[in-house]
C-alpha cells in the first residue's frame, strides 16, 4: 500500500500564479485556504507575463471605459465568448488594478502621477497598466507579499495527480512532494484549479515547463466539461534565434512603443491584410500609425496591433512565401524610432528593460540598433474548463477554475493584457465563491481506496521496461507543431489523433529510472497523461469546428461560418472512458449589452 498523510483545509487551491494567489487572498476571508505549486513560491509563469494590466482606467485617454473594453474584447473573442463574464472583467478589472496599487505594485505613472496605460493589440485605446516590461513579476511580488499576511498555508514543489470525489462533489485531491516523491492527500470542501496553460504540448512555446495542461486534465478526469480547446493562441513574436531561446516571448509592448514588423525586402507587410471588421480602426499609412503609439488621440492604430491570430498568421505567411528572415523568421524593429525620437536608445532601455537585456545575453542583439528575429510560439490556449460566468464554479460541484485554465472570457482569441486582469477578476471571484461553498458544506470524503489506487499508479513506472517520458513528450510536441499548429487541415488532424493514441499506448508503458527522489524523468512520466489528454481534445475540438475564427484557423474551411458562432464545443469523458464532444448553444445576449457592441462601432 502507498503510504501518505492527509492534510484538511476548506478550500485548496491549485496553482500559484496570479490566479491563484489572488484566490487564495479572497478564499482567506474566513476558512482555512491551503495553497499547492508545484515549483517555489514567487517562480509561477504569470512572472513572465510582460505588457501588462488591461483596465479601462482612462488614465491616458478618457474617452475608454467599461463598454469599450467590452466590445474590443467581445470583438476579439469573435462573439463565442461567455458574454457575462467580458462583461464581469470590464467593470471590475480598474478596482482589481487599484486594489493591487493599495497593496503596494509599483506601476509606471503619468506626469501627474496616476497609473501609466500603454498601446496594444485589439484594444482601441491606452488600456495596460504596466511596470515597464515587467509586469507579471510585479504582480506576483505584490500578492505574493499581501498573501503570506492572510494565514495561508503554502505547499510547494507538490504536484497534484488526481481529484478526489464524493459522488458527483469534489471531496479532495492527491498530491506528491517533487523533492521526496512522498504522497498527501488533501481533504478540502472547496478546490480552485489555477494551474495555466498547455503551452508544453507544442515544441515552440513560450510557457514554462508547469504549463501541462495539468488543470484541464484534473477536471476533465474527474467529470467536469471542457470547452473551446480548439482555440490555441500562437503569439506572433517570440524569439527565434538562437535554437536555445526560440519560442521565448518578446513582448507585444514592443510593437505598443513603436516597433514594426517588416519582412526581408523591408516592407511593412502589415499593410497589406487588414481584416474588414478592424479597417475603420487601422492607421491608412505609417505615419498616421506612428502617431498614435506616441499618444495622438485623433490618430489609429497600426497595423502591429491588430490581434494576435490575425499578426501571427500574416508572419507564417510572410515565411512560407520565402520573404521571412534568414532563421525562419520576420524582423520585428524598434531601433527605427531613432528618426522620429531623439535619444531614442535610452528611451527604449527605460521602456523596455527586459527586451534589451534579453537580446542583448541571449542572442548578442542591440535593440536599440537593430532588428530582432521573431515568429509565432505557441502562448495561450482561450479554452479550458467550463465554468459559471459569476461563481466560477465548474460542471462538478465544489471544483472552481480560474485564469487561463478556464474558459469563457476570451472566446476564440484573447487580446493583448486581457490576461492579467483575467487573473484578478476571477480568481478574486473564484476564491471568493469557493470560501462560501465552503461554508455552505461539510466536508465530504474523500475514498482512500482511490487515492491508494492512484498512487500505486503513479509509482508503476520505476517497474516497467520500456520506452523513456522525454521521448514520448517529444514525439507529441511534434506531432502538435506539425498537424495542430496555426494552420490545420482535417486530414493531418485525424493524422494527429491516431499519433496520439499511439503515444498513449506508449505513455501506458514508459519506464523511469532511479528512485523517487529528485527525479525529473519520473516527474515527466506523471504529467504524460496531462499533456495527451489536453492534446486529444485540442485535436477532436479543431476537428469539430469546420471554419476559421480567432486562434483558429483551418485552411481547408478558411471563412468564418455564422453558424458556428453560435455554440461552444464541450469535451466531456464518456462512461466508457473516450472523449466525447458536444455543442453547447451560446445564451443569447441582453439587449443592453448588444448595444454597447453596436454604439462600440
Amino acid at each position: 500500500m502507498a503510504e501518505f498523510d492527509t492534510v484538511h483545509h476548506d478550500v485548496l487551491v491549485v496553482g500559484a500564479g496570479g490566479a491563484g494567489l489572488r484566490a487564495a487572498i479572497a478564499a482567506a476571508a474566513g476558512v482555512s485556504v491551503g495553497l499547492v505549486c508545484k515549483s517555489l513560491l514567487g517562480k509561477a509563469h504569470t512572472v513572465m507575463a510582460e505588457g501588462g494590466v488591461a483596465a479601462a482606467l482612462g488614465n491616458v485617454d478618457d474617452r475608454d471605459d467599461w463598454k469599450v473594453h467590452f466590445a474590443d474584447t467581445m470583438r476579439g473573442g469573435q462573439y463565442v465568448n461567455n458574454w457575462r463574464m467580458a462583461e464581469l472583467h470590464a467593470k471590475e478589472a480598474p478596482a482589481r488594478v487599484r486594489e493591487l496599487e493599495a497593496w503596494g505594485a509599483l506601476f509606471d505613472r503619468t506626469p501627474d502621477g496616476r497609473i501609466l496605460q500603454r498601446n496594444f493589440g485589439g484594444h482601441r485605446y491606452p488600456r495596460l497598466a504596466h511596470v515597464g516590461d515587467r509586469t507579471g513579476l510585479e504582480m506576483i511580488r505584490t500578492l505574493q507579499d499581501h498573501g503570506i499576511h492572510q494565514g495561508i498555508d503554502v505547499h510547494m514543489e507538490w504536484t497534484v495527480l488526481t481529484l478526489l470525489t464524493d459522488g458527483s462533489r469534489v471531496a479532495g485531491a492527491l498530491a506528491y512532494d517533487r523533492e521526496r516523491g512522498r504522497f498527501r492527500l488533501f481533504a478540502a470542501r472547496a478546490i480552485v484549479l489555477a494551474t495555466g496553460g498547455v503551452g508544453r504540448a507544442y515544441r515552440i512555446t513560450s510557457n514554462s515547463w508547469e504549463y501541462t495542461g495539468d488543470g484541464q486534465s484534473l477536471a476533465y478526469h474527474a467529470g467536469a466539461a471542457l470547452q473551446d480547446m480548439e482555440f490555441v493562441q500562437f503569439h506572433p513574436t517570440g524569439m527565434v534565434w538562437p535554437p536555445s531561446v526560440r519560442g521565448i516571448l518578446v513582448t507585444e509592448g514592443v510593437r505598443g512603443e513603436g516597433g514594426v514588423l517588416t519582412n526581408r525586402e523591408g516592407r511593412r507587410f502589415m499593410f497589406d491584410d487588414i481584416p474588414e471588421n478592424y479597417r475603420a480602426q487601422t492607421a491608412a499609412d505609417a505615419d498616421e500609425g506612428w502617431r498614435y503609439t506616441q499618444g495622438d488621440r485623433n490618430a489609429r492604430r497600426p497595423p502591429e496591433l491588430l490581434t494576435r491570430d490575425h499578426v501571427a498568421r500574416c508572419i507564417t505567411r510572410e515565411v512560407r512565401e520565402g520573404r521571412g528572415s534568414p532563421h525562419g523568421g520576420v524582423y520585428l524593429d524598434i531601433s527605427w524610432i531613432a528618426q522620429r525620437l531623439p535619444h531614442a536608445a535610452e528611451h527604449i532601455k527605460k521602456k523596455l528593460p527586459s527586451m534589451y537585456h534579453q537580446f542583448k545575453q541571449l542572442a548578442d542583439i542591440d535593440i536599440t540598433r537593430e532588428p530582432m528575429e521573431v515568429g509565432p510560439t505557441t502562448h495561450y490556449i482561450m479554452g479550458g474548463v467550463r465554468v459559471d460566468g459569476d461563481t466560477q464554479m465548474t460542471t462538478v460541484p465544489g471544483l472552481f477554475a480560474a485564469g487561463e485554465c478556464a474558459a469563457g472570457l476570451h472566446g476564440a482569441n484573447r487580446l493583448g493584457g486581457n490576461s492579467l486582469s483575467d487573473l484578478l477578476v476571477f480568481g478574486q471571484r473564484a476564491g471568493a465563491h469557493a470560501a462560501q461553498f465552503a461554508r455552505d458544506h461539510d466536508e465530504a470524503a474523500a475514498d482512500p481506496g482511490e487515492a491508494d489506487a492512484a498512487a500505486q499508479a503513479a509509482l508503476e513506472p520505476f517497474a516497467r521496461h520500456g520506452d523513456g517520458p522525454y521521448q514520448i513528450q517529444q514525439a507529441l510536441q511534434g506531432t502538435m507543431q506539425e498537424l495542430v499548429g496555426i494552420v490545420r487541415r482535417e486530414d493531418e488532424m485525424v493524422r494527429a489523433l491516431r499519433e496520439i493514441a499511439a503515444l498513449s499506448d506508449r505513455a501506458a508503458r514508459v519506464a523511469v529510472e532511479g528512485n523517487r527522489e529528485y527525479n525529473p524523468g519520473w516527474h515527466t512520466a506523471l504529467d504524460l497523461r496531462n499533456l495527451l489528454t489536453v492534446a486529444e481534445a485540442i485535436t477532436r475540438s479543431a476537428i469539430e469546428r469546420r471554419e476559421s475564427r480567432g486562434g483558429h484557423f483551418r485552411d481547408d474551411y478558411p471563412e468564418k461560418e455564422k453558424g458556428f458562432g453560435q455554440f461552444n464545443i464541450i469535451v466531456r469523458k464518456g462512461a466508457d472512458g473516450r472523449m466525447e464532444l458536444s455543442r453547447e448553444p451560446i445564451r443569447p445576449m441582453p439587449d443592453a449589452l448588444a448595444q454597447v457592441i453596436a454604439e462600440a462601432g
